[in-house]
């Protein structure tokens, strides 16, 4: 997440990323606070780890977007101007309901490198002309589409690095299945493999496992 570093439109709306998709948006009355660690926590302490917190807070607008929450503020007043948060990077949330006061969101947020906030920064939402339960499950939601997505994008990623040494993979009858590769772009190659692999004759082997 990144304080102040939000690209607007002019009429100080949120530029979207590529393919971002808005899901929803309140326009006023939206009261968003940050407590920001003057360094990490440690163990399960919330302030800073040695010189405490300091604490911004601003009223404006909101966005939820398919990869995004967004604040900007109607700089009235206001101790920041934006906060752009990627939904994987809310590490958790709470919807706090207090007997004598109004409902607010809790969450925190992991920052991102140079991005004005450090770990274990915490925020509160607040809307002040509506009720947030409408809103909250749709964070929710979204947040954990945004995750699963995000995990399987890497899972892919790694799954075609992994893949890069082998030539191609054929399913055989039974419960066999035949590897190609060529031994050279196989790393630290088994000699186990090698004493059960046969050779083609192409500068492949074969390998059959049950």
């Amino acid at each position: 997440m990144a304080l102040n570093w939000t690209m607007l439109n002019p009429n100080r709306s949120p530029v979207p990323l590529p393919n971002e998709m808005t899901i929803t948006t309140v326009d006023t009355g939206v009261d968003l606070s940050l407590t920001i660690p003057d360094s990490e926590p440690v163990g399960h302490e919330t302030a800073g780890g040695s010189g405490g917190s300091r604490k911004l807070k601003a009223l404006g607008k909101i966005w939820l977007t398919d990869q995004r929450l967004i604040f900007t503020s109607d700089l009235t007043n206001a101790s920041f101007e934006s906060l752009s948060v990627p939904l994987h990077s809310v590490l958790s949330t709470k919807f706090e309901q207090p007997t004598f006061s109004s409902n607010y969101l809790s969450f925190e947020i992991k920052p991102s490198a140079e991005g004005g906030l450090n770990p274990g920064t915490r925020a509160e939402l607040r809307f002040k002309d509506r009720a947030m339960f409408e809103f909250v499950s749709l964070l929710e939601k979204t947040r954990e589409r945004a995750i699963y997505m995000k995990r399987r994008s890497a899972e892919e990623e790694e799954g075609l690095q992994d893949g890069k040494s082998w030539i191609g993979r054929t399913l055989l009858l039974g419960d066999c299945v035949r590897f190609r590769f060529r031994i050279l772009e196989l790393p630290g190659y088994p000699k186990a493999l090698n004493e059960s692999s046969k050779d083609v004759g192409d500068g492949s082997h074969v390998i059959y496992e049950a």
